[in-house]
């Protein structure tokens, strides 16, 4: 257990902003350093887990700082089993910055980046799977990630990849003794042994694409609305963010910038650009946006290619779609079809789906379409997701677990079987935390807010 003690501002501050500020304390002198700050007036028994009002004060000048609520948890009855106090203030700023000024001036040094919750990792409160889970609870942009973080919170990651460990350790177990002992054993079903290591490496495949589908929950998408100008692209922003962001007009070269909005469709949090209409122009300024708006093209991770179904399809259209990189998820959207006439067609327009921005007529399947593109078809279909890195080692380990079956296909001995089976449960010991680095763990936690 360390024996230094470490403070931090716990909660989101800014001036004028937020009505209470939480200072947290966490370490061997945390509980000294409250004593030394904290005025309790009238009989306020001192006890753990128990509320105290009072001020804290400048021992120095004696100046009250801020009127305040204490909180004292003796280890190890809290988040990091060690002893941990909390200063609820004033929000804002000025005064929640000058208690934890006093905090540090008493012998408390200024925490880390997930310094808290490294240290309910490295004392046994949280595997890791549990630590990362609150850090993506606080990062989430939608209630869909939300809820799959809380699922890693409760237990449910864990609980799932421990019991995938301990099975390949079970085999590992059953290999290991017929290499050392194998005369003194009963014969090895080779066969059963494949066949529970296939079960695994599958339930790891799966858990990886769903983790993909899950990134996305997290992450979020950054997607370009591109045309030709007054195809309707500022009308489409405006009518899927349910707002006035971009202006509208029937000029053509309205917008001139990058027009940003934030959204969540379908628990997906998307983040749409709307870009100025690229097309030739001796207009500096709005040079400037095209240029802008090609380099939108360039970094989106899908696009929205808008053209007029009242004017069709034309060589322009042609040209920007030519510009949208390889790989990137591309919709042609037809817009505009409520100015189609009874009589008019959209047979022979390379659309994915028609719509019209004035109406919303089409929105939903436009949406579902994105999505589907993109790789998310079925938001509620995912109940426990990887992030990153423990996609990665789960990915490690499916694979070792392929080499240790190719092991077995070519009828090696037992030891050969072991090697990669080996490196798969210590993959799955690296997403627990149960096998895993200082610098590891450093890289992990130096992610998190501080405070946390």
């Amino acid at each position: 257990m360390p024996d230094d003690t470490i403070a931090a501002v716990a909660t989101a501050i800014a001036p004028g902003e937020g009505s209470v500020a939480i200072v947290r304390v966490s370490g061997p002198a945390a509980e000294a350093i409250g004593q030394h700050l904290f005025v309790a007036p009238g009989d306020q028994p001192w006890e753990s887990h128990r509320v105290l009002y009072g001020h804290v004060c400048d021992p120095a000048s004696g100046e009250r700082v801020d009127e305040a609520l204490l909180l004292l948890m003796r280890a190890p009855r809290s988040f990091t089993r060690e002893t941990v106090l909390e200063f609820h203030c004033h929000g804002g700023l000025i005064s929640v910055q000058r208690v934890l000024e006093l905090v540090l001036a008493s012998g408390a040094r200024r925490a880390l980046p997930g310094e808290f919750s490294q240290r309910a990792f490295l004392n046994g409160r949280l595997d890791l799977t549990r630590a990362e889970a609150i850090s993506e609870l606080v990062t989430a942009r939608s209630r869909r990630a939300a809820q799959l973080a809380m699922a890693g919170l409760d237990g449910g990651l864990q609980v799932r990849i421990a019991a995938l460990r301990e099975r390949l350790l079970d085999q590992l177990a059953e290999l290991e003794a017929r290499v050392d002992f194998e005369d003194d054993l009963p014969p090895l079903d080779g066969a059963a042994v494949a066949a529970e290591l296939a079960a695994v490496q599958a339930e790891l495949e799966q858990l990886v694409a769903d983790g993909e589908r899950g990134q996305l929950l997290r992450d979020g998408l950054r997607v370009a609305i591109v045309g030709r100008p007054n195809v309707g692209k500022s009308s489409l922003l405006n009518r899927l963010s349910c707002s006035e962001r971009a202006i509208v007009t029937d000029l053509p070269g309205t917008t001139r910038d990058l027009v940003e909005s934030e959204l969540v469709l379908h628990g997906v949090p998307l983040t749409l650009l709307d870009t100025a209409g690229i097309r030739s122009t001796s207009d500096r300024v709005e040079q400037i946006g095209i240029e802008r708006s090609r380099s939108a093209l360039q970094s989106a991770d899908a696009v929205l290619l808008l053209f007029d179904l009242s004017v069709g399809w034309c060589d322009d259209d042609a040209a920007l779609r030519a510009l949208v990189p390889d790989g990137v998820p591309l919709l042609v959207v037809g817009n505009k079809a409520d100015q189609l006439r009874a009589h008019a067609s959209s047979a022979s327009a390379p659309a994915d789906v028609c719509i019209s921005a004035l109406t919303g007529a089409g929105e939903s399947e436009l949406v579902a379409q994105l999505l589907a593109r993109c790789g998310h078809s079925d938001p509620q279909g995912v109940q426990l997701a990887l992030n990153r890195r423990q996609q990665d080692l789960a990915a490690a380990a499916a694979a070792s677990l392929g080499a240790s079956l190719e092991a077995a296909r070519q009828q090696l001995p037992w030891d050969f079987w072991t090697i990669d089976l080996r490196a798969a449960v210590r993959a799955l010991g690296e997403i627990t935390g149960e096998e895993v680095s200082e610098a590891v763990l450093d890289r992990v936690f130096s992610r998190f807010c501080i405070g946390k």
